[in-house]
């Protein structure tokens, strides 16, 4: 006997969700372009996946930790540098690293070609922090450290070191 038949309620499974080549959200924080395949909506909010691209000479975020979300970075293609504390990897084409809570992290492209990445965010928490810095560069002004400092607090999220 199915579950509809014993309760008489038809029974719905979570809809599979297909990004196709190309399609998703795109944010654009200066010059790195993330593509949003998953922002959680499709996960229970358990789970959240964007594909970057970061131009050559691209610095990235202030380091910082997350206190409540691991975020994983999965090298497509290029070498991106990620400071770990006062560790530096260098992360190449086929690299995963994994960044727990509270652990302090950043990463950059210091090559002189385009480096991509496929992150995950572990729960879905940060990509709206994404949206909202996108939201705040529309103006064209670049972003105070302050003003960051204060989006990141909002996802749980703080500088590993002062930035103000």
């Amino acid at each position: 006997m199915t579950d509809e038949a014993k309760t008489g309620e038809p029974q719905t499974q979570p809809a599979v969700s297909v990004v196709a080549s190309g399609d998703g959200e795109v944010i654009v924080l200066g010059t790195t372009r993330m593509r949003i395949l998953e922002d959680g909506s499709h996960t229970g909010h358990r789970l959240a996946i964007a594909e970057s691209v970061l131009a050559p000479h691209t610095q990235g975020p202030p380091q910082h930790r997350h206190a409540r979300h691991d975020e994983g970075f999965y090298v497509l293609s290029g070498t991106v540098r990620f400071t770990v504390g006062d560790e530096d990897y260098d992360a190449t084409t086929g690299t995963l690293v994994m960044v727990p809570p509270d652990t302090p992290h950043t990463f950059a492209n210091l090559t002189d070609q385009p480096a991509r990445m496929l992150s995950t965010f572990t729960p879905d928490l940060y990509v709206q922090y994404f949206r909202d810095l996108q939201e705040a560069l529309a103006d064209g002004r670049p972003l105070t450290p302050q003003a960051n400092i204060d989006a990141m607090s909002r996802y749980a999220t703080e500088p590993a070191t002062d930035l103000a």
